[in-house]
């Protein structure tokens, strides 16, 4: 096969290929190797196994290859349950035991603390597993484009190497109601395939009020006897078996120094405020979303939270008017995945709350955010990682600061 045009033959020709032994996983959950110390990329290649593979690309310090044969199996590799794993883009790690999976995302955390946050000692806690290893997912968020050439219509997930789509007529990952319900939606779909012009997203999302479709739907979720209302389309956590736990433990850790005030940034619908309201004496949401802060303010008219209140603003001007006294207040920031800005960082530190817990999707920036904060008057005590998202390579991880 010729090589693409503008490919890069250095240091490997197109489709040239190797005999290599894989020696970690990536955060990206590929697995890596050397050769003669340059690095090679193989995604479904797992620690410890001898591969052949096909380079595809080469970049400026590493190349990126193909997996082509397992020549020696780890012992924790497994076959996996989804028949389009390694074709779906969703999945990374379904090959690979679920004890292992666990066991490596704990170390990612613990490696990335090293080499972003300048945290080479940092207490990384054994992450928690999920108590549902499939079937956890209760949003399912299938794309579709225009029919093909064809005449084919796939609606599923981006290829794990391709920008095309992979046809996904069911996903182990989701739950079964969405499952049950996945068949229904896509032959609704397919029915006025040849009317699209564009592409889309469909939504799948199991609640309290059973499956629904309609992005403008306002459903509800229950953690801990408290009730959130919310659009079917809006952020809110995926995996409802583990999410308990995660807050549970979020709003333990914020408590634990005795502070009497809470601070939620990043509020989104008012989980922590709401879930810690018999913690603390007040607890403070702001959102930069109003749509979000209505949602919160009428959640916690819901769940007679008085102590509760919620603020539409920028989280990078919240402390020159938050009523707490900063020696008595726990912060918890649950940024999205791009983690905080340093602007919003310096006035946090300034304001300098008695404990910060930090929630993140992406512990890369939030070792970046971390070394902000613990080389300018806070200390890590230790961090969590929670698996909300069994089979993939995501990590939800919380790290707990306290003023020094």
């Amino acid at each position: 096969m010729p090589a693409p045009p503008k490919f890069n033959a250095h240091p490997f020709a197109y489709h040239h290929e190797l005999t290599l032994a894989i020696e970690t996983l990536t955060n990206l959950g590929v697995g890596l190797a050397r050769v003669d110390g340059w690095v090679v990329m193989v995604p479904y290649a797992l620690p410890g196994e001898s591969v052949r593979a096909r380079v595809f690309r080469n970049h400026a310090n590493y190349s990126e290859a193909d997996l082509v044969e397992v020549l020696q199996a780890s012992p924790a590799r497994r076959a996996p349950l989804c028949p389009l794993f390694g074709d779906c883009g969703g999945c990374q790690y379904q090959h690979l035991e679920y004890p292992e999976q666990l066991a490596w995302k704990t170390r990612q955390v613990r490696e990335v603390f090293a080499r972003l946050g300048g945290l080479p000692g940092a207490d990384i806690r054994p992450a928690r597993p999920s108590p549902r290893e499939y079937h956890y997912r209760s949003k399912l968020t299938p794309h579709y484009d225009p029919p093909l050439r064809d005449g084919s219509f796939p609606i599923g997930f981006k290829r794990a190497s391709r920008r095309s789509l992979v046809d996904v007529p069911q996903c182990p990952i989701a739950t079964e109601a969405v499952n049950a319900a996945l068949p229904a939606v896509r032959a609704a779909l397919t029915a006025r395939a040849g009317q699209l012009k564009r592409g889309g997203t469909l939504l799948i999302r199991e609640v309290a009020e059973g499956v629904v479709t309609d992005y403008r739907a306002v459903v509800s979720a229950t953690i801990h006897g408290t009730t959130f209302q919310f659009l079917a389309g809006d952020f809110f956590q995926n995996n409802p078996f583990i999410l308990p736990e995660l807050v549970d433990y979020v709003l333990a850790e914020a408590a634990a120094g005795g502070a009497q005030y809470l601070l939620d940034v990043y509020c989104g619908a008012g989980i922590f405020a709401l879930c810690g309201r018999k913690r603390f004496t007040q607890c403070l949401g702001v959102e930069v979303n109003a749509d979000a802060v209505l949602r919160a303010v009428k959640n916690a008219s819901l769940n007679e939270a008085a102590n509760c209140t919620f603020r539409t603003g920028a989280a990078e001007t919240i402390f020159a008017s938050v009523p707490f006294p900063a020696a008595e207040t726990a912060v918890i920031l649950d940024p999205p995945r791009a983690g905080c800005d340093e602007p919003f960082l310096r006035q946090l530190l300034a304001h300098a709350p008695a404990r910060v817990v930090y929630v993140s999707c992406d512990p890369a920036t939030q070792a970046r955010d971390l070394k902000i904060l613990t080389t300018s008057g806070y200390r890590l005590l230790h961090a969590q990682p929670f698996d909300l998202f069994p089979q993939t390579r995501h990590i939800e991880n919380v790290a707990t600061l306290e003023k020094m």
